[in-house]
């Protein structure tokens, strides 16, 4: 009997134990169950997303290129008389005036050998006026035929002689003058200053020996030069005169115009290894902002588009077949649109064709967004339907209270 009954307890044990097991797996097959239809469900829900509407709005219509800053003028400043360099008066890269005094070369050689040429011109002086006294002098006693003809020629003679030595001492003088002014060096234009190449106490050589004394670049206003295909030029000489047509340089591309002008030079020629002609415009440097030799972009605005669709550049999408944008249908439905691009200024695209105005664009690009998708619009956010926001946005609104 005993035996018995310890069987029964055996069995009951045995057979709590497999129920207990049992409610435990069918437990959690149930919520993995639960868990996968979930994640199903949570994977073709709607995606949220931020949109804007291209709009219309006056644009140029631009030729963008790349050009370089030189100065209008540029001058090598050399000696045009050898002797030892004294003095600079100047600082490398101080800005300079027409007339200022730059180098000053040792001058004593220059000052003896004016003086020498006015001590000359004086003893010559002296030597004509006699001359001349003593040709007045026999020119009555020829006429009482006290002296022969013979003799007053020989005076006159001497008279002309010495006027023409006066006039060339009159020369030397002026020579020396100029050799002495020579070992003075202003500055010949306005500008700004570059590296010295001589130290003072260097012997200086004359033009056309070595290196410049010093290169002075005009900086306001400066020159930019760039060019620009062939089959621009047309559309460029098309609105030269026109007064909306002007030259915008920028040190940035994204970055504000630093300046602005109007060309002033197209070459005459196109160049034959590029396929391109060369353009310069004239621009005011106040404040040097543009440096020589500073590649800078260029944008050339030929006129105004007064109704230009607009989108932000996040909205465009680079594709195998050219640029696109996803959309969002009045059924707040995504769909991809290629678009034509016309040109980008700063964060803003202008599309040639492919969108209108009041379209809505998406300028988040979520990671899972498919063509077809369901979206729902961030807080904020503009309508699916053209010119219809509020009603897009209460459509997408029911949506989210029936979610």
């Amino acid at each position: 009997m005993k035996r018995l009954w310890m069987t029964l307890v055996f069995v009951s044990i045995a057979a709590g134990s497999y129920g207990a097991w049992w409610w435990w797996q069918q437990s959690g097959a149930a919520a993995a169950e639960k868990s996968t239809k979930g994640k199903g469900k949570g994977k073709g829900g709607t995606l949220v997303v931020k949109a804007t509407r291209a709009v219309a709005k006056p644009m140029p219509v631009l030729i963008e290129a790349v050009g370089t800053v030189e100065p209008e003028h540029s001058v090598q400043v050399r000696a045009q008389v050898s002797g030892v360099l004294q003095s600079v008066l100047f600082k490398e890269g101080d800005l300079v005036k027409p007339g200022q005094l730059l180098f000053q070369i040792d001058p004593r050689t220059f000052e003896a050998s004016f003086r020498q040429a006015q001590a000359q011109l004086a003893r010559d002086m002296a030597q004509l006026e006699n001359a001349r006294v003593q040709q007045e002098r026999l020119e009555p006693l020829l006429k009482r035929e006290f002296i022969t003809r013979q003799e007053f020629d020989v005076a006159v003679t001497s008279t002309k002689s010495l006027e023409a030595t006066v006039a060339a001492d009159r020369a030397l003088v002026e020579q020396a003058r100029i050799q002495l002014e020579f070992s003075r060096i202003h500055a010949p234009i306005a500008g700004r200053t570059g590296a010295l190449a001589i130290k003072p106490g260097n012997l200086v050589p004359t033009a056309g020996g070595g290196v410049p004394l010093v290169t002075i670049n005009s900086t306001d206003p400066i020159l930019v030069s760039f060019s620009i295909p062939e089959r621009q030029l047309e559309d460029i000489r098309r609105h030269q005169n026109e007064k909306d047509m002007r030259v915008e340089i920028l040190p940035d591309r994204g970055g504000p115009a630093a300046a602005t002008g109007k060309l002033v030079f197209i070459d005459n020629t196109v160049t034959p290894q590029t396929g391109t002609v060369l353009l310069k415009t004239r621009v005011s440097n106040r404040d040097e902002i543009l440096w020589p030799g500073q590649f800078v972009n260029v944008r050339i605005v030929l006129r105004i588009e007064p109704e230009a669709v607009v989108v932000p550049e996040a909205a465009v999408q680079p594709g195998q077949d050219g640029s696109f944008v996803y959309m969002i249908d009045p059924e707040s439905k995504v769909l991809v649109q290629p678009v034509k691009i016309a040109h980008q200024i700063g964060g803003e695209v202008v599309i040639a064709s492919g969108v209108k105005a009041g379209d809505p664009v998406i300028t988040e690009i979520p990671q899972a967004l498919q063509p077809g998708a369901t979206v729902r619009l961030a807080e904020g956010e503009p309508g699916p339907g053209r010119g219809k926001g509020k009603k897009g946005q209460g459509k997408s609104g029911k949506k989210k209270e029936e979610g």
